[in-house]
Order: structure tokens, then C-alpha cells, then sequence
């Protein structure tokens, strides 16, 4: 229930605040006084759009803020799924910047747009004389078809099916595509494949080719560098070795004579052991590098090859050539094995179907009974609306294939004239019948309490009289269920009313600005009678609105 809405710095509105109450409110007031602006204030505030067009001072920001008694329990699920905390005393509130900057908040918490309009939309249900053409939509009368046959839970379950199923049905189109490939493609595949198993490639190879050809094609230059490299160690006249030998024989000579030479001839002992070492290691690197004619080709045979693969697939890393081999034979595998996969996906879509229409069964059931019961509770409001021969059906009729609502086409059907067959609503309701079924409708969704606050922007325009009487009657009515705000120009509407707002503009200052007060009975009467006699209150308009407002 909506409880207060404070506005800031909106159009006309400099600081407005109003308290509203539970049951059946009116608001009335002379044309332009601010009515309509009120709602796009509220409106602005669950989440539509704005501009600084809206403004009242531009150099300000401007704030609205609405404070909500949320009594339903299931609204904690919307609140957690947008991780927000849930408390029964709820503020909305929205800004607006002359710098175009807009931010919303819920209990305080930074909240996206879309998320405000989403649980605001829970809360409260703004409805324009312009907004009767929705009952002519054929997605607005499925929605409210389902939330008469409360369906909500059975929808959810259809629809998590539906996205499954849809899932399914892309996954099998794309094997049977596949599958239908010119087999040309598979057999090229594995062409490829085979040319590079049958090359046998392993990990590293490509690298160690080129180093050992790099070795053998300088084997000459190395085994002349390793002789050279011997002969300076040991094989030469002035060998290091041999005159190693000798100092070696000097210093353990030295050592008997000076003690502290052992220390020296032990360092001169080490190099000569790591000398022979190397000494050692070389001539055995010099007699490993004999050139092998033989080995050298099928290093460059296999090189070469390992070359042309590379440049056939145009690749320049040999990793990159593994990785190709086993992404051909992934390939190739996956061909092999589509049919298995096929089979396997098309009995999965049959169990799904199966399970999916069965849900569509229970959801087409389940409207075909609210149907019934709702078309005859809206045609008897009707009737009380100057329409007594007015007929409205709902058909419910399936459809060939799965839609995301089901397998149901919904359609409202109307005849307002005795002996005439009912046809879509949409061909043959004037703009008058469909406001009164709009309100009808609305009457008997409000019984459900499906959204706590309901708004009628000057649903009843364009009645008056005895309608107009019954039309407060019906909103009497409902405010017993739900909160109902409605504006209107109707006496007999406003005098139905448990509270009575009146809107005002104050042109004093330098600026018309818009205000609000509750009505007492008195001044109620006297609002009244200025509504029965275009505000010339005489004393039968006063006498008259007595009797309205008290009977």
C-alpha cells in the first residue's frame, strides 16, 4: 500500500507531501491543477523515465520519494533476487540532476532503473483512460488470463522447460547440419590426419634435428678445433700438461724447504686433475664426431619433411603442427561419432516435448476454468454499465506449435447488442465500452489482490449519470480488497470515495505552483457541488451534492 509520496522540484511542484490511506481515495481538481503531473511523479519514482524537462527549478536536483506498507510476504522473493533487504516499510526514492544525472534507491540502497520498475510494478498499477486499448492486445489478455488462473508457478515450471527444450532442438539442428557436410570435408580431414600420424611427429624432435645437422654439417671445423684443443693440453711441445708435471715436481720440492708452499702445490695438483678431466673429454668428443654420411641423410630427410608439413598447413612453429594433428583427429572423431550423438539428442528433445506438453496441458486446463468463471463476472459488471446486453467470452484456443506461454492462443471476445455473435474485442468495442471493460476486468482482478495499489487515471471519462453512479459503485467496491486511487471529474464517482484529495494551483508569487489537501465532509459537499454546477455552487447543485455524498 502506498502510505506517503514526497515530491521535490517537479514540473510545477516545488515541495509536495501527501499521506494516502487504505481503501478507496479520489483525487479532483480543475483541469491543469496538477492531477496527471502527481502520477508522473509516482511514475518517476517506480522507475520511468525523465528529463530535466521536468524541472522545477533548474539549477536543482529534483527528489521523489514514496514510502510503501508491503503486506505480502511473497514480495521477499523479488527483493532477495535483486539482493536487496526485505522490510515491510519500503522507500523508494528517485533523483534527478540538472546535469541529466538519475539515480534510484530502494531503503536506501543504489538500485538500477530496471530493477525499480520491476518491483515497483508489484506494488502499484497505474492505469490511463489511453491504457483501455491493452485489453485489445492478445499478450495483455494471456497475462491476465494467467493471473486470474494464477498461474504463476505453472508458468515458471513451462517456462524453464521451454528453455530447455528450445536448447535441444538448436543442439540437434546443428549435428544434423553437420552430419549432412559433403563427407568430401571428413574424408579431406582424414587425409590430413593420416599424412601426419604416418610422419610419427614427437614432442621436441624438430629441435633436436637442427642441432645435431648443425653439428655434423661442421663436423670438420670442430674436429680440427678438439685436435687443436688437445694439443695445447697434452699432445704438443708446449703443452700445458707436461709443464704442469714439472711445476708440480718444483713445488713438492719447494714444500720440504717451505712450509707454506703445500698450500701451493695442492692448487696446482687440483688444476692438473680438472685439466686431465677436460684433456679426457675432448678426445672424446673429437672421436665422436666422425661424420656418418648415412646418419646425416635421414636427419635431412626428416628435417625436410617436418619443413613441408609446416609450410603445407602454413605454420611456422613444429609445436603448432602437433597441436594440428590432434585437433583433426577431435575432428574426425566427432564425425565418427554424430550419429550416436543425433540418436542420442533426438531421444532427449522427445522426453522433453513430452514433458512440455504435458505442462502446456495443465496450463491450457487451468485457463479454460478460469476463463469461464471470469467472462461471467466481467459480462454481469458490464451489464451494470449501460451495456445490458453486453456478452464477454474468452476463448482459449491451441496452437500447433510450443510458444514461451504454452500452447494456447488467448482471445477476448465482446458483443454489445442483443442477437449479435461475439467477435474479437479488438474489432468491435467503441473506445467508451472498452473503458468500461477495462474497468470490469479490473474489478474482478482486484478480488485476487494481485497488486496491493491500483491507480485510475480518468478511467470513467465520457459517462456520466446513472453509469457514472454504478462506476463509483464498482470502485466503492474494490476499494474494499485493495487500495484504489482514482482521479476523476465525476461527481458521483468522487462522492463513493472513503478519502477525497483535491488538487490546486496557487498562482501567487513568481511561479504557479501546484498543491494537495484531504477534504473534510464539509468542504467534501462543497468539491461535489462544485463538480454537479461547473463551480458555480448553488443551493440545489449543494442540495444535490448533500444527497450524493450521504446516501
Amino acid at each position: 500500500m502506498l502510505q506517503h509520496l514526497h515530491i521535490q522540484n517537479y514540473t510545477i511542484i516545488e515541495d509536495l507531501c501527501v499521506d494516502f490511506s487504505r481503501g478507496f481515495s479520489v483525487i479532483t481538481g480543475e483541469t491543469g491543477a496538477g492531477k496527471s503531473i502527481l502520477l508522473g511523479a509516482l511514475g518517476f519514482v517506480l522507475g520511468d523515465r525523465a528529463d530535466t524537462g521536468v524541472l522545477f527549478n533548474k539549477d536543482k536536483k529534483c527528489i521523489v520519494e514514496a514510502l510503501f506498507q508491503i503486506e505480502d510476504r511473497r514480495m521477499k522473493d523479488l527483493f532477495d533476487q535483486a539482493d536487496l533487504d526485505f522490510e515491510t516499510e519500503c522507500i523508494f526514492r528517485r533523483e534527478l540532476s540538472p546535469q541529466k544525472k538519475s539515480r534510484a534507491f530502494i531503503n536506501d540502497t543504489p538500485v538500477s532503473l530496471q530493477t525499480m520498475k520491476e518491483i515497483g510494478s508489484q506494488l502499484v498499477d497505474i492505469h490511463s483512460q489511453h491504457d483501455s486499448l491493452l485489453l485489445t492486445d492478445t499478450d495483455f489478455q494471456l497475462h491476465l488470463l494467467d493471473e486470474i488462473a494464477q498461474n504463476d508457478s505453472l508458468l515458471s515450471e513451462y517456462k524453464k522447460g521451454f528453455t530447455q527444450y528450445n536448447t535441444l532442438c538448436h543442439q540437434l539442428k546443428e549435428l544434423k547440419s553437420l552430419a549432412e557436410k559433403n563427407l568430401s570435408e571428413n574424408d579431406y580431414l582424414k587425409f590430413q590426419l593420416d599424412e601426419l600420424k604416418k610422419a610419427q611427429l614427437k614432442e621436441g624432435e624438430y629441435a633436436d634435428i637442427e642441432q645435431s645437422l648443425n653439428v655434423m654439417e661442421n663436423a670438420e671445423e670442430i674436429k680440427s678445433l678438439l685436435y687443436s684443443a688437445n694439443g695445447l693440453l697434452e699432445n704438443s711441445e708446449t703443452a700445458i700438461l707436461p709443464q704442469l708435471n714439472e711445476l708440480s715436481s718444483a713445488l713438492h720440492r719447494l714444500k720440504q724447504l717451505v712450509p707454506n708452499a703445500q698450500e701451493l702445490q695442492q692448487r696446482i695438483d687440483n688444476a692438473q686433475l680438472e685439466l686431465k678431466d677436460i684433456a679426457y673429454d675432448l678426445e672424446r668428443l673429437e672421436n665422436d664426431s666422425q661424420f656418418d654420411e648415412e646418419k646425416f641423410q635421414e636427419l635431412q630427410e626428416r628435417y625436410d619433411l617436418l619443413n613441408r608439413l609446416m609450410m603445407k598447413h602454413h605454420l611456422k612453429e613444429f609445436d603448432a603442427l602437433i597441436q594440428l594433428r590432434d585437433d583433426l583427429e577431435d575432428k574426425v572423431n566427432a564425425f565418427e561419432n554424430i550419429d550416436q550423438e543425433v540418436e542420442k539428442t533426438e531421444k532427449a528433445l522427445k522426453e522433453q516435448t513430452l514433458l512440455l506438453k504435458q505442462t502446456a496441458s495443465k496450463l491450457h486446463a487451468q485457463r479454460e476454468k478460469a476463463s469461464k468463471t471470469f467472462s461471467e463476472k466481467v459480462t454481469a459488471l458490464a451489464k451494470l454499465l449501460a451495456m445490458p446486453h453486453a456478452v464477454f467470452q474468452i476463448a482459449v484456443d491451441p496452437v500447433q506449435d510450443f510458444t514461451a506461454t504454452g500452447l494456447d492462443q488467448v482471445r477476448f471476445l465482446f458483443s454489445a447488442n442483443k442477437g449479435v455473435e461475439v467477435a474479437e474485442l479488438s474489432k468491435v468495442a467503441s473506445g467508451g465500452e472498452l473503458s468500461r471493460l477495462m474497468l470490469s476486468i479490473k474489478s474482478v482482478v482486484s478480488q485476487h489482490n494481485y497488486i496491493p495499489t491500483l491507480i485510475f487515471d480518468e478511467i470513467d471519462a465520457g459517462v456520466s449519470g446513472e453509469v457514472a453512479a454504478k462506476i463509483g459503485g464498482i470502485m466503492q467496491q474494490m476499494g474494499d480488497s485493495l487500495q484504489l486511487i482514482a482521479i476523476t471529474h465525476l461527481p458521483q464517482v468522487a462522492s463513493k470515495a472513503t478519502h477525497h484529495f483535491f488538487i490546486y494551483k496557487d498562482n501567487e508569487g513568481t511561479r504557479t505552483q501546484s498543491h494537495i489537501r484531504r477534504l473534510n465532509p464539509e468542504e467534501r459537499v462543497g468539491e461535489i457541488a462544485k463538480m454537479l454546477s461547473n463551480d458555480k455552487v448553488t443551493p440545489e447543485a449543494l442540495k444535490a451534492a448533500e444527497a450524493l455524498f450521504f446516501s
